[in-house]
Formats: C-alpha cells, sequence, structure tokens
C-alpha cells in the first residue's frame, strides 16, 4: 500500500484522467478528495472509489477562485490532519491557431488561467505541507518542451509555463521537504478515437501509449516515500514518444 493513510486532493478528479489517479490512489491506500465545478462525473469516480472499498469525498470547487480553493483545502487538511498529495488535472484552453494569427486578448487569457490554477492550487497545498515538512504536487502534460512544432498555437507555450512553474515551486519547496513534479504521457490512447489513438502508437518507440491504469500507477508510485528522491523533473511516460 503505497499511500496508505495518505491525503489526496485532485482537481479535476471527475476527468478521465484524474479518475484514473483517484482510483489508483486509492487502491493503494490513499483518502482522496476530488474537486471540479460539475458534480455529476466527480460522484461517479467517488463511487467507483467506493465500490472496492476505497475512501472518496467530492467538493464542487472552481480551481480558479481563490477563495474557493483556500477554503475547501483548509476544510480537507483539518479534517484529515493535512494534505499529502495535490494533483491539478485543470487543462488550458488550447487555442490551435498560429501565433501570428492569434488574438492577444485570447492568448492572454489562456495563459493567465494555466498560470492562476496552478498558483491557486499549488499555493492552498504548500502552505499544510510546509508545517509538516513533506508533501507532493503533481503537475499533469509536460509535452514536448525541447522543440516546438508549428500548428500548436498556445499549447507548447502553456505546458513551458507550467514547467517553469513546476521548476520554481521545486525549488522553493524542496528544502521545506516537499516535491513538485510533472507526468509527461505524450497522448493516451484509451481517451482518443481508434484512428488517433493508432497514429499516437506509431509515434512511438514502444509501438503503444501509456494506458489510463499506467498513468494511475505510475502517478500512485511518483506520490509514495518510495519516490522520495524524485523532484523538479518530468517523470516520462510516453513509451518514447518524447525524447530528450
Amino acid at each position: 500500500m503505497l499511500l496508505e493513510k495518505k491525503t489526496a486532493v485532485i482537481y479535476g478528479g471527475g476527468g478521465t484522467i484524474g479518475g484514473a489517479m483517484a482510483r489508483a490512489f486509492a487502491a493503494e491506500g490513499a483518502r482522496v478528495f476530488l474537486a471540479g465545478r460539475t458534480p455529476e462525473p466527480l460522484e461517479a469516480v467517488a463511487a467507483d472509489v467506493r465500490a472496492v472499498g476505497g475512501l472518496a469525498e467530492t467538493a464542487v470547487v472552481d480551481a480558479l477562485d481563490e477563495a474557493a480553493v483556500n477554503g475547501w483545502v483548509d476544510s480537507v487538511a483539518g479534517r484529515a490532519d493535512g494534505i499529502d498529495v495535490s494533483v491539478n488535472m485543470i487543462s488550458h484552453e488550447a487555442l490551435f491557431t498560429p501565433l501570428l494569427d492569434m488574438p492577444t486578448d485570447a492568448f492572454a487569457r489562456s495563459l493567465e488561467r494555466v498560470a492562476r490554477t496552478y498558483m491557486i492550487t499549488n499555493r492552498a497545498a504548500a502552505r499544510h505541507m510546509v508545517e509538516r515538512g513533506s508533501g507532493v504536487i503533481l503537475h499533469f502534460g509536460g509535452g514536448d518542451t525541447t522543440n516546438a512544432m508549428p500548428g500548436l498555437g498556445n499549447v507548447q507555450v502553456g505546458y513551458e509555463l507550467v514547467e517553469a512553474m513546476r521548476r520554481q515551486w521545486a525549488c522553493e519547496l524542496g528544502p521545506r521537504g516537499v516535491r513538485v513534479l510533472t507526468l509527461r504521457t505524450g497522448g493516451i490512447a484509451d481517451s482518443a478515437t481508434d484512428e488517433i489513438g493508432r497514429r499516437m502508437a506509431e509515434g512511438t518507440l514502444l509501438k503503444r501509449t501509456a494506458t489510463l491504469e499506467d498513468v494511475g500507477r505510475v502517478a500512485a508510485f511518483v506520490a509514495s516515500d518510495d519516490a522520495r528522491t524524485l523532484t523538479s523533473t518530468q517523470v516520462n511516460i510516453s513509451c518514447g514518444a518524447l525524447v530528450d
């Protein structure tokens, strides 16, 4: 039980990938708290967790609302005696338009959303983690940050913004015992159409992509004390689609 007696909060916990992480964390003994703006998918994931004996609670929380996030995290920490793991699955608004043609306001709004949600959720968790001298903050995404590609619009810029924030948070929180990492998948066929999934697999060295179960298992390991030497890095589970 890698996460026995740990407390994990997941923003976007009702989504496909957030749900996979929630199920994996619970299977490893964690108590999971799922946040999102729509209650139905959150409750569906929580029901799956409870059906196999796990502990899950849900809350309608907008991860862009600082007061709402702080209030919820403080409540969870108070009831669970702290926060051990914080995961942000909130994606930025993808604008697949060449930067030359992209409206400035749309570009700025999309990056403001990314910066705001990660700043709010990371800080809310970090306040509690530094008090205990331990904790893990996990980002998700981490595209190909070595070479950008035409046609990605704001997507690559958003990834690199998240990674820059991850490096700074890790630098500042490391001496206080808090680890900060990013999971980097390069795409998950389980959440794509058959044709897109096939094309994803063809672009990997292993000729397959990570599954949702793979993502959950790796996330659980990374969040556990068994990975205590890992921080300020991307954990690459792209099956060789993304090679540094």
